[in-house]
């Protein structure tokens, strides 16, 4: 069984004891959190969409840490003008793990 969720405006394909990395949650590590905006739950050709969201279906994960994610190098040059700006950033992520969907 898979479900297609939204969070913090981004939208992920999970299964059950699937690992996946959100943008950050207001969450401590070892914590329940219950994700209920699920777009679509399916498995196999039976699928089900939402209009935005599915009622009464629920993802139950548990969070497993707050990290920073691999450094990005952002950079703008325009030619013949003697302009260019390096700049890096990383962003800020938490690691769920996908307990279970409850449909």
């Amino acid at each position: 069984m898979f479900a297609i969720i939204e969070s913090k405006g981004k939208q992920y394909r999970v299964r059950a004891g699937q690992r996946i990395k959100l943008a950050r949650l207001d969450k401590e590590p070892g914590e329940e959190v219950v994700l209920d905006t699920v777009m679509a739950v399916g498995q196999d050709d039976d699928i089900q969409f939402g209009r935005p969201y599915l009622e009464n279906v629920k993802v139950i994960c548990d969070v497993l840490e707050h990290d920073r994610d691999k450094k990005i190098i952002v950079f703008k040059k325009k030619r013949r003008k003697g302009y260019s700006k390096k700049q890096g950033h990383r962003q800020d992520f938490t690691a769920v793990k996908v307990k279970s969907i409850e449909a």
